[in-house]
């Protein structure tokens, strides 16, 4: 039953992992994308991702297979696995915010909208998610005894940054970044709103892509609640312990991963046509090798 749970999500993982992979390769080959502020925040969503897809599947594998590793490797897959995770909701915000510009002041969005301040705002994304768990390190250095890092430990957050400090950070953190989100995505989606009946413009896309983000979003939060509801889960059924956490598993990292880039980039026009060409493209090679070569020699 383990080796079956095991296959599932690792099969899970490829698949979303190699259609990722797609839409990166799409986006590096198409010069009218990657010279766009709004897809360069998704892609960076997508690369996100899939950083984030392959650590929690990985600490996944780890559970079943060693179900406990060094506490040295399980702090780093930890804090890489946080970084990726806080990440998700601040390029949520990004995107909105772009959105809101293009729709409410259209006539600054080249000037405001550059590749170059989009580059700095994914560094800042990023600096944000390393300062919010840098703290859990130096708290974890300097109260755990030296032992502790000689240990195995099961691979969980509270397993290593198990500090009362840290905790209370870490649910301080998640309030303030996820309010901040969420004022983010209403101040934006009520302006799209009332500048469209100004002009009398029809901003439905506008507002479903905000609408969207904040059901993105809502995904994201899961993850923040996810301790609580297996804790919750365990007390109503304790002897559905490995189903619980396959299931929560299953739920907080697979699914919010595989809707990304299907909310984000297939209901895009510009971008679907050209990922279907690739993808295609792919596909064909994959499945009919001797088919592909026979053309490519064929155009030479």
């Amino acid at each position: 039953m383990a080796a079956c749970k095991n296959v599932i999500v690792v099969a899970l993982g490829i698949s979303i992992n190699c259609i990722n992979a797609t839409m990166v390769h799409t986006f590096t080959k198409q010069q009218i994308l990657n010279l766009n502020p709004r897809y360069i925040l998704f892609i960076h969503l997508v690369i996100n991702d899939m950083i984030q897809l392959t650590v929690s599947i990985s600490l996944f594998l780890s559970s079943y297979i060693f179900y406990t590793i060094s506490v040295p490797v399980c702090s780093i897959l930890i804090m890489l696995a946080v970084f990726t995770t806080q990440n998700t909701p601040l390029n949520l915000a990004f995107m909105a915010v772009e959105c809101y510009i293009a729709v409410c002041i259209p006539l600054r969005h080249a000037h405001l909208c550059t590749v170059k301040r989009t580059h700095v705002a994914i560094g800042l994304i990023w600096t944000m998610s390393v300062l919010s768990i840098l703290p859990d390190l130096f708290i974890l250095i300097t109260t755990e005894p030296l032992e502790f890092f000689h240990a195995r430990v099961f691979c969980a957050r509270d397993m290593v940054f198990r500090s009362t400090y840290s905790i209370t950070k870490r649910n301080a953190s998640h309030t303030a970044f996820l309010v901040l989100v969420w004022l983010t995505l209403f101040y934006t989606y009520v302006n799209i709103l009332f500048t469209a009946k100004a002009a009398k413009a029809d901003a439905k896309k506008a507002r479903n892509t905000i609408l969207l983000h904040a059901f993105q979003l809502l995904l994201c939060m899961l993850n923040y609640v996810q301790p609580m509801l297996i804790q919750a889960l365990m007390h109503l059924a304790p002897a559905a312990k490995v189903s619980t956490n396959f299931t929560s598993f299953i739920a907080n990292q697979i699914i919010p991963r595989f809707v990304s880039p299907i909310i984000y980039g297939l209901r895009d026009n510009t971008f679907r046509t050209y990922f279907k060409k690739y993808f295609l493209c792919t596909v064909t090679i994959r499945t009919h090798p001797k088919t592909s070569v026979k053309m490519k020699s064929d155009n030479v």
